[in-house]
């Protein structure tokens, strides 16, 4: 081989390491699982038999399955939306010069590092009736006791906010380091032109802070279509299959029942649907994201 074309081929050297570790524990087991898919393979058929799209055609006539996609869907919007805008708005009243600033980024942050089981059983004492913190305090205000997490009503809410709390922090520091970047410069001469706050806000602040908005965007649509810890410890997905949550679904088909040939084709499908998020996100809002680099 020449130096020329060593000299070509260095990089994907380097790269090699890193593509064998993502085709091992990424493309392969996705591949794997949607081969799956196609075969019966539950306790009636231990050794699985091909059978086309059969899982799916389940899936899509299950009234369970289309609860479970319909929790997804509620818990995942509502953790991004209030995740979203709750962690800019912090971000934002961080940004200024406040008395204490170290103390709330420590407060703020700290359920981050918290693992979810562990967050999960936090929460579960604050819901528990009678004795939790939160039935203890509205006792205080002249409120019943309430079985949160057991109220088919109110027990997704539940889960949305265990999953905002523990990623608000995580986000914030995100808004926190794109606010910084902006340079003060930008925002006097916009006072002195007469912009108001809001104005600032739109105009300035939105506009180079969207890398940053994008990456949380991003992570929190991720985020929150696996959220199956929180389910798993605090609901189980009950009651009344009100808190399922997709991924815990393909666990309980999966390992739970061992109906492998189902949990795989619920698999892909999850697979897939991020795939079609991701792509129309990256070819629609990902063109109107300023970089730094593009000034």
């Amino acid at each position: 081989m020449s130096p020329k074309s060593f000299k070509r081929l260095k990089p994907y050297l380097f790269l090699l390491p890193a593509l064998f570790f993502l085709a091992v524990f990424t493309y392969f087991p996705i591949l794997n699982a949607f081969k799956t898919s196609l075969f019966k393979l539950n306790l009636d058929f231990p050794k699985g038999e091909f059978a086309w799209f059969e899982n799916y055609r389940i899936l899509l006539a299950s009234s369970t399955f289309r609860q479970v996609i319909s929790n997804s869907l509620f818990y995942s919007f509502s953790t991004i939306i209030i995740g979203f805008t709750l962690s800019l708005f912090l971000a934002i009243q961080l940004d200024k010069n406040i008395k204490l600033k170290g103390f709330y980024k420590v407060i703020l942050f700290y359920p981050t590092m918290i693992p979810m089981a562990a967050a999960a059983l936090i929460w579960m004492w604050i819901f528990m009736p009678m004795y939790g913190v939160l039935d203890y305090y509205l006792g205080k205000l002249g409120f019943a006791s309430h079985n949160w997490l057991n109220d088919p009503n109110l027990a997704l809410g539940c889960l949305v906010v265990v999953g905002v709390w523990k990623r608000l922090g995580y986000y914030v520091l995100f808004f926190l380091a794109g606010l910084q970047n902006i340079p003060s410069s930008l925002n006097e001469a916009a006072t002195i032109d007469g912009a108001n706050p809001v104005q600032r806000f739109f105009v300035i602040t939105l506009p180079m802070i969207s890398s940053f908005s994008f990456f949380v965007f991003i992570t929190s649509i991720i985020d929150s279509l696996q959220a199956v810890d929180q389910v798993y410890i605090m609901t189980q997905g009950g009651p009344f299959e009100s808190t399922n949550l997709l991924v815990y679904y393909i666990y309980e088909n999966g390992f739970k029942y061992w109906n492998r040939g189902l949990g795989s084709a619920m698999t892909s499908v999850l697979t897939i649907f991020l795939l079609i998020v991701t792509v129309v996100i990256f070819k629609t809002v990902g063109k109107k994201v300023y970089y730094e680099s593009e000034r």
